[in-house]
C-alpha cells in the first residue's frame, strides 16, 4: 500500500478516535442534564403548559436517552468540524485554510441560530395551532412524553439545516458554482421553495405563514448579498496584475 495513504489513514483514524472520546464525554454530560433540559422544554415552551403522559414503561427512558444523545452531539459538531479541517489544512494553502476555518465556527453558530428561532418563535405558533384544533374537534389532551419530544426534535432540525444556507451558498460562491448571475436566476426558485417549507413548518394561517417564510427569505437575501460582495471582490482581486 501506498506509503502516502498509509500517513492519511492513520491520521484519520487518530482523529476519529479524538471525536469520539470527546463524544463519550458529551454523551455522559447529556446523560447528567437530560433531566433538567426536559423539564425547562416542559416549562418554558412559549409558555405553553402540556401534562406530558407515558403509555409505556421505556417511553421515559427513550427520552431520556434521545435528549442525551442530541446534547452530545450537539457538543460534538464544532469539534468533529474542526477535525476534519485540521485533516485536510494540508492539502490546503495558507489563505484557503485561514479562509475556510471561518465555517467551523460559523456553521455550528448558524444551525444553533436556526433551532433557537423555531424553539422560541415557530415551534409554539405550531403547538398552539395544534391544541386550538384538537380542542375544537373535542378531543381529549393526552400527550405521550415520547410523541412530544420527537416531534420537536423533527420540528427544530430541519429549522437548523435550513439556518445553514448563508454558509451553503459562500461554499458554492467560493468554489465557482454560484455567481451573482446565476443568484438572479434562480432567485424566484429560491422563493417558491422557501414558501413551500415554510407553509410545511408553520400552521396553515397566514400570520403564522409569513412570520416563517419571511425570515427564511431574508435569510436567503442576506446570503445573496454576502456572497455578490464576496465574488466581486474576488473578481476584483483576480483581475489585478502580478506584483
Amino acid at each position: 500500500m501506498d506509503r502516502d495513504l498509509i500517513v492519511h489513514l492513520s491520521e484519520l483514524r487518530k482523529r476519529l478516535i479524538y471525536v469520539a472520546g470527546w463524544f463519550l464525554v458529551a454523551f455522559a454530560a447529556g446523560l447528567f442534564e437530560s433531566p433538567r433540559i426536559i423539564r425547562f422544554i416542559k416549562s418554558h415552551l412559549g409558555g405553553i403548559q402540556v401534562e406530558w403522559s407515558v403509555f409505556a414503561l421505556s417511553d421515559g427512558l427513550v427520552v431520556y436517552m434521545k435528549c442525551a444523545l442530541l446534547i452530545g452531539i450537539t457538543i460534538t459538531l464544532p469539534f468533529l468540524m474542526y477535525h476534519f479541517w485540521a485533516f485536510a489544512k494540508p492539502g490546503m494553502t495558507e489563505s484557503e485554510a485561514r479562509g475556510t476555518l471561518i465555517y467551523v465556527p460559523m456553521s455550528v453558530l448558524l444551525f444553533l441560530s436556526g433551532g433557537t428561532f423555531g424553539y422560541l418563535v415557530a415551534l409554539p405558533m405550531m403547538i398552539r395551532f395544534m391544541i386550538k384544533l384538537n380542542q375544537s374537534m373535542g378531543a381529549a389532551e393526552v400527550y405521550g412524553i415520547q410523541h412530544y419530544m420527537s416531534f420537536l426534535i423533527s420540528f427544530l432540525l430541519p429549522m437548523g439545516i435550513a439556518f445553514e444556507m448563508p454558509l451553503v451558498m459562500t461554499f458554492l460562491t467560493r468554489i465557482g458554482l454560484l455567481t451573482p448571475e446565476k443568484m438572479k436566476t434562480i432567485r424566484k426558485y429560491a422563493y417558491v421553495s422557501l414558501a413551500v417549507l415554510g407553509s410545511l413548518i408553520s400552521p396553515p394561517d397566514f400570520v403564522s405563514h409569513l412570520s416563517v417564510t419571511v425570515p427564511l427569505i431574508l435569510l436567503f437575501e442576506i446570503s445573496a448579498l454576502g456572497c455578490s460582495i464576496y465574488y466581486r471582490r474576488r473578481l476584483k482581486y483576480a483581475m489585478q496584475p502580478a506584483q
